[in-house]
């Protein structure tokens, strides 16, 4: 997918431009508007979604996914007990 560029500056400028955000924040751009007014230049940008990953914490560990585990952790994780919390309503 490539990235929309719009604007009124040369193509040379807004690829400079491009390479400047991208390496700044280190994230892929999804657009970029250029608007040059005199000497100033007023960027609008948006960035593609990063992908994440869920982090818990489990028996003291904090994990993405419990696939790596051993047999031994894995057990550990299905005895622990498992705490809820009450809205207290249901004393009413």
């Amino acid at each position: 997918m490539g990235i929309k560029i719009t604007g009124n500056a040369p193509d040379k400028e807004m690829q400079a431009y491009v390479d400047y955000l991208e390496k700044k924040y280190n994230r892929k751009l999804k657009s970029l508007e250029v608007t040059i007014d005199g000497e100033f230049a007023d960027l609008n940008y948006e960035f593609e979604p990063a992908p994440f990953e869920r982090i818990r914490r489990i028996t003291g560990y904090l994990v993405g996914t419990m696939d790596h585990w051993n047999n031994a952790k894995a057990a550990e994780e299905a005895d622990r007990v498992k705490h809820s919390v009450s809205s207290g309503l249901e004393q009413l």
